[in-house]
């Protein structure tokens, strides 16, 4: 098992900075937080390292040869919607960005 940490904590940090953060405390892996730009209407909502609107194939590959320089791997990138929004445009727009993290994990 691994242990790992959500960058959530360390919001006010860039994606570099969270990531050296893991490597020099011997940390593993991080579950890397992935909202979308805007109003964060809850707690550690609006916590974006990995902006996966701007996500292109350069872009990518530096998260990758950055992670594997400090031999830090992301368990998953985080975003957690209220996907049975009763407001359908809100739904909408939380899974459309849902399926951008899916994309960016591949």
């Amino acid at each position: 098992m691994k242990l790992g940490f959500v960058s959530a904590i360390l919001g006010d940090l860039s994606f570099e900075e969270v990531v050296d953060f893991a490597a020099e405390n011997g940390l593993e892996c991080i579950e890397m937080c992935c909202w979308p730009k805007g109003k964060a209407e809850r707690r550690y909502a609006g916590v974006c390292h990995i902006d996966v609107d701007k996500l292109d194939d350069a872009k990518a590959s530096y998260i990758k040869d950055y992670l594997a320089k400090k031999n830090v791997k992301i368990s998953s990138l985080a975003y957690y919607p209220n996907t049975l929004e009763e407001d359908l445009e809100k739904r909408k727009v939380y899974v459309e960005h849902l399926n951008k993290l899916i994309d960016a994990s591949s």
